[in-house]
């Protein structure tokens, strides 16, 4: 397999290519969890991801309805999630978070027993309250003598989420807001770590494929004994293969799969054909890497063509009209300005 190879299996594999699932909560069941900290950008990363132009509003109301959680997974940043997936991917995720963060909880003064309270006091006021936003909570913790200023706020927040006190709430205007998580995620029955471990590596093989070790340890936030571990366990499910000097898991399909795919297709921000990898150099060429994304870990949207980054786009509101700024790395082909303005047109409508 070819690194072109790869780029178009995991066009395919991520649903972007062809793809065959029907809600955003299906999208998210698949992948496991899409990276959000734009959350605007989030919302297009599953409208991209469903054949029958999903609406930016249809996304948003799974997220006010409980269908789609948003919280901090995995690495330590934001994530969109399956609400049936979210309960356990978060007790496996929770420790490593946690641990990521002490340090500079200890550096602010936010020991165990100031985040104990802060917890306690935020359960107290989203049980009496549907909805808030962050500066309504820290106001009333304020009262109580709890500190939230500089980077505070975040971190108490932080721990309440990992905790599965809070998750998203109802956005107001454009505000976000928090809820109690217990009142819009349904109970489940905890998982084993090693179950949990197995489940969560069969998601990111099965929906990133092609994929190494070193991916899915950046990826998931795991470290390499857990990562390793968790391959173990569901190898039989995949085959390994050496490609590029390096040991990649795929889906027994993967070798049967077109290594063309002609389309444009426009990536949000931190999208996961980009995000999920350690290595990118199979989506984008390593002299416009820098172009794409940045060292300190902003990544921008990206048009793909054939399985390749060609250039990024940015998107301008004028009054009720949607305009797409496109700027590419070399210019097109014929045949490429009209596979562009095919997905132009696509990524128009998401937006009505």
């Amino acid at each position: 397999m070819t690194l072109n190879e790869i780029a178009i299996n995991r066009l395919i594999n991520q649903q972007i290519s062809n793809p065959k699932l029907k809600t955003p909560q299906e999208v998210l069941e698949w992948m496991g969890a899409i990276q959000a900290q734009d959350y605007a950008m989030s919302k297009l990363a599953i409208g991209i991801r469903l054949p029958n132009n999903a609406f930016d509003k249809q996304i948003e109301d799974d997220l006010n309805n409980g269908k789609i959680i948003r919280t901090h997974l995995l690495r330590p940043t934001w994530h969109l999630v399956s609400a049936d997936d979210v309960r356990w991917m978060m007790q496996l995720s929770a420790p490593n978070l946690n641990k990521s963060v002490a340090s500079m909880n200890r550096s602010l003064g936010s020991d165990e027993t100031v985040l104990k309270k802060s917890n306690s006091l935020i359960r107290k006021l989203l049980e009496k309250n549907e909805i808030l936003t962050r500066e309504e909570i820290m106001n009333e913790l304020n009262k109580k003598g709890i500190a939230t200023n500089d980077l505070r706020a975040s971190h108490i927040m932080f721990r309440a989420e990992t905790e599965m006190i809070v998750c998203n709430g109802e956005r107001v205007g454009k505000q976000l807001t928090y809820a109690l998580f217990d009142r819009k995620v349904p109970a489940a029955k905890p998982l084993q770590k090693d179950e949990a471990l197995a489940r969560l590596a069969e998601k990111y093989i099965q929906s990133r494929s092609p994929v190494t070790i070193k991916d899915f340890v950046w990826w998931s936030g795991l470290n390499v004994s857990d990562a390793k571990k968790a391959f173990e366990m569901v190898k039989s499910k995949f085959i390994s293969s050496i490609i590029e000097n390096e040991e990649y898991w795929t889906n027994e399909t993967d070798n049967l799969k077109t290594n063309k795919d002609d389309s444009v297709y426009f990536l949000p921000a931190f999208d996961e054909l980009i995000i999920s990898y350690k290595d990118r150099t199979a989506t984008i060429e390593a002299e416009n890497q820098a172009i794409a994304f940045t060292k300190n870990g902003i990544f921008y949207p990206t048009i793909i063509y054939n399985g390749k980054v060609i250039g990024t786009w940015k998107k301008v509101s004028k009054g009720n009209e949607t305009e797409i700024l496109p700027s590419f790395f070399s210019s097109l082909t014929e045949s490429q300005k009209k596979k562009y303005k095919t997905a132009e047109t696509k990524l128009k409508l998401f937006y009505k």
